[in-house]
């Protein structure tokens, strides 16, 4: 029987894992947090052409992924190095090279130039940089079922994979703060100390200078302490308490072997599409908060400008703080359970919001609500979307991808949305933004919420499972069938919260 220290990742190489979306992280904190508060108030961009550059992003980002997904599956990696590490690297470099120059005035541009030279400019390097994070993303996430097999050590990896995505935007936060709390010491003048204009250009362009610069140092880490493998044992540790890892294999039964699923088979996979929905609500609640949280605070609670690091700051502490309970939470109650109670955090938010218009100090508070239930639910779909695949680790990043289409299309198209029902037609905000901005927040967290909840819904009564593929469809899958005489029949991927505990009953697959 092998040592159970085996059966785990060690706590250097999770470490070295959990860094890895760092440079993504950062970046993308302030891409959602501060895009069109720097185009829009800034430099003095209208509405629609802010909320155009984001829909080209999200798109671009949208249509990279599944591309991306399915070529890392395909493509054997640079030699050794791996096919993961390979496409990390290609868009790591892709991010670090274009990153900067979207938060910096157009090169030779002044105040007559039109504003669609500048969106011309400014394009292709979004581009770049959506094709780099998508790169860098879906080959990271794709990591996670070949690095670990049991389920919840895939919480456990995703949860640690998320307390540097909150550490992340902490940084950037906290930086921000510093940076115009310098700022505010320099000048006397509270137009340019309380309000956002063109002086600001500065602050963030040294914001996405030092973002790209922490971010070299730990995707560095990454690549230097994480050792991607082409296979993972057939087995889990026999001692293993029966609760804390159940095997995806069972041993007792044995029956032919369970096809590979190839990218077009996961389109059949009813599951898939079941989690899908859920990963698109999640990440519509969590990117149009964290986009529209301050056009909030600037234009409906008139507070001054550092607020817009500061009550970021505080919703992703918050969300710090409870990423290290979510593994014996969802542990002792299962991952739906888990995911209902953030969405439930995420409703108080939105109903506080809507009943308490001028709630001034009080926005910490919500803002407490909003971190933590962000983090709760972002986390068990990222779960969720593992638990889907199983041990069908060589079409990971296809899943993945397809599960990142959906999120960047519909966030770029909220996003535009919204931008183009703006009541305001000028540069600068009238007095429609109080209420427009007041209602979005409510629309963004509650709204989306509700349809959040009714996909979780579909997953409580229909459980995640592989539906086993057609006769005809087994034959089509290239497996030479000799490699896998040994193996047994795939009993199930978890098919409900409750068989994360009862590991007894082995479910069957369809």
């Amino acid at each position: 029987m092998p040592d159970s220290s085996e059966a785990s990742l060690p706590a250097f190489r999770r470490l070295s894992y959990s860094v890895g979306h760092f440079l993504n992280d950062l970046c993308a904190s302030m891409w959602f947090t501060y895009l069109l508060v720097f185009y829009h108030s800034v430099l003095g961009f209208e509405n629609t052409y802010a909320g155009v550059l984001l829909l080209v992003g999200q798109i671009a980002d949208g249509v990279c992924t599944p591309l991306i997904g399915y070529e890392s599956d395909k493509t054997p990696g640079c030699g050794s190095y791996g096919k993961r590490k390979t496409w990390h690297l290609v868009g790591t470099i892709s991010v670090l090279l274009s990153f900067p120059f979207i938060f910096n005035q157009c090169l030779g541009c002044n105040l007559d130039t039109p504003q669609w030279v500048s969106l011309t400019y400014f394009t292709p390097f979004i581009v770049i940089f959506q094709f780099g994070w998508a790169a860098t993303q879906i080959s990271h996430l794709s990591l996670i079922p070949e690095l670990v097999t049991c389920e919840h050590e895939k919480v456990e990896l995703t949860a640690y994979r998320y307390a540097f995505t909150v550490i992340a935007n902490i940084t950037v936060y906290a930086v921000a703060w510093l940076m115009f709390h310098f700022q505010t010491q320099e000048g006397d003048d509270p137009a340019i100390t309380e309000n956002l204009g063109l002086v600001d250009i500065p602050v963030f362009k040294g914001l996405s200078l030092t973002v790209v610069g922490i971010g070299a140092l730990f995707s560095l880490l990454f690549h230097l302490g994480t050792r991607e493998k082409g296979a993972r044992p057939r087995q889990e540790e026999e001692g293993s308490s029966p609760g804390e890892c159940q095997p995806l294999l069972n041993k007792t039964t044995v029956a032919p072997p369970t096809s590979l699923l190839q990218w077009k088979h996961w389109l059949r996979q009813p599951s898939f599409y079941q989690v899908a929905v859920l990963y698109m609500s999640t990440r519509l609640i969590v990117n149009l908060s964290q986009t529209y949280i301050s056009m909030y605070l600037t234009y409906t609670l008139l507070l001054p400008k550092k607020y817009i690091a500061t009550i970021p700051l505080v919703m992703f502490l918050s969300g710090f703080a409870s990423s290290f309970i979510m593994k014996p939470l969802s542990k002792l109650i299962g991952k739906c359970m888990t995911y209902f109670l953030g969405l439930l955090l995420i409703l108080a938010f939105s109903f506080w919001v809507l009943l308490d218009p001028h709630m001034g100090g009080k926005v910490y508070g919500t803002a407490v609500l909003l971190g933590v239930g962000s983090a709760t639910i972002l986390v068990m779909s990222l779960a969720m979307t593992a638990e889907l695949i199983g041990d069908q680790t060589q079409s990971g990043a296809f899943v993945y991808g397809a599960m990142s289409f959906t999120d960047k299309v519909a966030n770029g198209l909220g996003v535009m949305i919204i931008q183009t029902l703006h009541p305001c037609r000028t540069m600068v905000c009238c007095p429609g933004c109080v209420w427009y901005y007041h209602y979005i927040m409510v629309i963004v967290t509650g709204g989306v919420g509700v349809l959040a909840a009714l996909s979780l819904c579909t997953i409580l009564i229909w459980p995640i499972k592989i539906v086993r593929l057609s006769k005809q469809n087994h034959m089509n899958c290239s497996i030479n069938s000799k490699d896998f005489k040994d193996l047994p029949e795939v009993a199930g991927l978890l098919g409900s919260d409750r068989e994360d505990s009862e590991s007894s009953e082995q479910p069957s697959v369809d």
